[in-house]
């Protein structure tokens, strides 16, 4: 009886290993949307997308972004990339997770941004003279995985505040994202199938908010 309750423990540890060093590098395929867009009623100017996402050295919560390192010493594109940190059978965390190579959280948000609007009938330009001009800031864009007994919980949430102007004023609104996914590995799929529905339940929850925002069609 001790044996085998050896053997499974053993095999519930390597089943929640997967590669936990290093950086993993996440390639995430292009943002879909399963909600048709809407009739063109407006334009927007997205003026800014800035990451002011806040990092600590070796938080308490997972859910607060970290690097395998001093964030002091990270640089503005490295941390446009960093999207979560891996974590051994203990929950300790070790390795980074970034986005790959041409990808970044500041791009992703843009392309989250102008699949909401575009739900909601307006098109982004490059003129900013457009009837609404748009800011967004990045506070959360963070994935991280919390060790069961022999499964692996995988969370994504997003959160960015999004600014519109235009001839009414200026109006905010805060728009979040989130999902979870539960896997017994921590390989790349299990981390997809986190970040995915997050992304789109952020695209839904702008649109919802779209009213809220104050968004003027052309006239």
């Amino acid at each position: 009886m001790k044996w085998r309750l050896l053997a499974f423990l053993f095999v519930a540890v390597g089943l929640q290993a997967g590669c936990v060093t290093g950086r993993r590098m996440l390639v995430i395929p292009a943002t879909t949307t399963n909600t048709p867009a809407a009739a063109v009623r407006g334009h927007v100017y997205l003026s800014a997308v800035t990451d002011d996402r806040q990092f600590e050295n070796k938080p308490p919560d997972p859910s607060t972004p970290s690097i395998d390192g001093d964030v002091t010493t990270m640089s503005a594109q490295l941390k446009d990339s960093m999207v979560g940190r891996q974590r051994n059978t203990y929950g300790h965390a070790m390795g980074d997770i970034a986005l790959a190579d041409g990808d970044s959280v500041t791009l992703r948000t843009r392309h989250l941004v102008e699949a909401g609007l575009r739900q909601q009938g307006y098109e982004v330009t490059a003129d900013p003279a457009a009837t609404n001009s748009v800011a967004v800031s990045i506070n959360k864009f963070w994935g991280w995985s919390t060790p069961g007994f022999v499964t692996l919980t995988f969370e994504a949430q997003l959160e960015c505040k999004v600014s519109v102007t235009n001839r009414a004023g200026t109006h905010s609104v805060s728009v979040k994202g989130y999902a979870s996914n539960h896997g017994q590995v921590a390989k790349d799929e299990n981390w997809l199938e986190a970040f995915e529905p997050a992304f789109q339940d952020f695209v839904v929850n702008l649109g919802s908010a779209s009213g809220g925002l104050g968004l003027l069609p052309d006239r």
